[in-house]
């Protein structure tokens, strides 16, 4: 069923959204359509203000609101150290475990030969340069684990430890809590390779 005129608009403006439906969006449109007209322009001004005044971390490409990011700028964080990661929601992500107190570099996106996506189409030429002009001692990589995810990883440990930098990886297989039962023969194979000692 189609709606009329603006409603049918914004439906599917809302449908294009990740992880919204047609019956999601619909809902929300409705929903928007009852609430007070102050709380649906507040909701249309907060996205025109991410629109014209969210930009990219001139150095990590996090997400800001200035020239340099908060991480950046904070001067308590380790410089030596830098946390690789494919979007700006990883740095979120990272952050909560608040056991993380370097800096990051947001690659936006892994390889894919597939899709068309090469290391010029990431991040990584702004990352050498930064090896280059700061005092990088150690890139950890926090790509996804996807194949996408390990050919990224790989081609930083390629690029980056024959300039004498330290390239680690982030450890991945069983999740606190997990049974064996549950766990698949993938995630069982990397919680092996990445033993450590106790």
């Amino acid at each position: 069923m189609s709606f009329e005129g603006p409603l049918q608009r914004l439906v599917d403006e809302l449908a294009r959204l990740p992880g919204v439906g047609r019956k999601s969006a619909q809902r929300i449109a409705f929903h928007l359509l009852s609430v007070d007209e102050t709380d649906a322009r507040r909701l249309a001004q907060a996205i025109i203000d991410l629109r014209d005044r969210v930009g990219y971390c001139r150095r990590c490409f996090n997400v800001t609101s200035s020239d340099e990011c908060a991480i950046c700028r904070d001067p308590r964080r380790d410089p030596a150290v830098v946390c690789v990661v494919e979007r700006p929601q990883d740095v979120v992500v990272m952050e909560r475990t608040h056991e993380f107190h370097g800096r990051y570099h947001v690659l936006g996106g892994a390889l894919s030969p597939i899709s068309g996506i090469g290391p010029n189409q990431l991040r990584i030429p702004e990352l050498r340069r930064r090896v280059a002009e700061e005092d990088i001692e150690e890139l950890i990589v926090a790509t996804n684990p996807t194949v996408e995810g390990d050919a990224t990883a790989m081609y930083i440990s390629r690029e980056f430890k024959p300039l004498g930098v330290r390239v680690t990886r982030l450890a991945s297989g069983l999740p606190v809590g997990g049974d064996l039962d549950y766990a698949d023969e993938i995630t069982l194979g990397r919680a092996l390779a990445g033993r450590v000692e106790i």
